[in-house]
């Protein structure tokens, strides 16, 4: 005996289908309790930030709704091959300066990344390691300068971005630092910048690269691995409100992308200098 569906019916059952396979934003399913981060927190000799606990209570936060494992950590010993292996992305949440004790400690990073692992950084992540020429180029830049922390809008380029989708055209900030960074890599896709024409108090003249704007969130693809940064964040209450939060957690979201094991029979580096493979 035939049976005979309705179209509508069908139709309906495709849609209840495609919702319960339903990927994340990006296309693809992150299995958010098989994932494990590691936070780290490391400053050099220099301006430490006041945000670093609230950063670290705020992803611990992110872990326990969501269902994912952080560890967070300011001992650079713990880079080593053996421990990063473990972690799907690591998050440099406002470290500065010089953040590593040997260059042995530089390499266990550097494979990291060339075994295809993740990098979130957050805020003054930027201005870490300034003379180390790979960790600037995986960053995607070092830090140059900021404005009096003030009040300043970020205009969103990509809503699609789960570090964004939650987030008006227009991200006002409260307060913040507007962040010029330098030695910038071509190829970073750029998914927010923050616009220099709502400062009210600049405090020298604007760099003109980008018009009146500055990038202040992306992300690429680097040396095996991928690396997404966003500039925001100084304010300690900051990584309270639910934005920032939401923000983060996107980040690492989209860090993670396509969820896989680490493979070091692709890493390579044996000093950090070692020139970075295109093939």
């Amino acid at each position: 005996m035939k049976i005979s569906i309705p179209y509508k019916l069908l139709v309906l059952l495709a849609l209840a289908f495609s919702l319960t396979c339903a990927p994340s934003s990006f296309g693809q399913k992150i299995k958010w309790n098989k994932v494990r981060v590691l936070v780290y927190t490391k400053n050099g000799k220099g301006y430490v930030h006041d945000n670093i606990a609230s950063s670290v209570k705020a992803i611990q936060e992110l872990g326990q709704q969501n269902g994912f494992a952080v560890d967070s950590t300011s001992n650079p010993a713990k880079f080593t091959d053996e421990n990063l292996k473990q972690y799907d992305a690591l998050i440099f949440s406002n470290t500065n300066n010089d953040v590593f004790d040997t260059d042995d400690q530089r390499v266990a990073l550097m494979r990291y990344i060339q075994a295809g692992g993740n990098f979130v950084g957050l805020h003054s992540a930027s201005g870490t390691e300034r003379k180390w020429r790979w960790f600037k180029n995986m960053l995607g830049g070092t830090f140059f300068w900021h404005e009096p922390g003030q009040a300043f809008s970020v205009q969103v380029l990509d809503p699609k971005n789960p570090s964004l989708a939650h987030l008006p055209a227009t991200w006002k900030r409260e307060k913040d630092e507007f962040y010029f960074v330098k030695e910038m890599a071509v190829n970073l896709t750029v998914l927010a910048v923050n616009d220099h024409k709502t400062i009210q108090k600049p405090e020298g003249k604007a760099l003109d690269t980008f018009g009146t704007v500055f990038p202040s969130v992306w992300w690429h693809t680097y040396d095996g691995g991928r690396a997404f940064y966003s500039s925001l964040g100084h304010q300690k209450e900051d990584y309270e409100r639910e934005d920032l939060r939401k923000h983060i957690l996107g980040a690492i979201e989209w860090a993670i992308g396509p969820q896989k094991s680490r493979n070091y029979s692709k890493a390579y580096a044996k000093t950090p200098n070692d020139p970075v493979r295109t093939n």
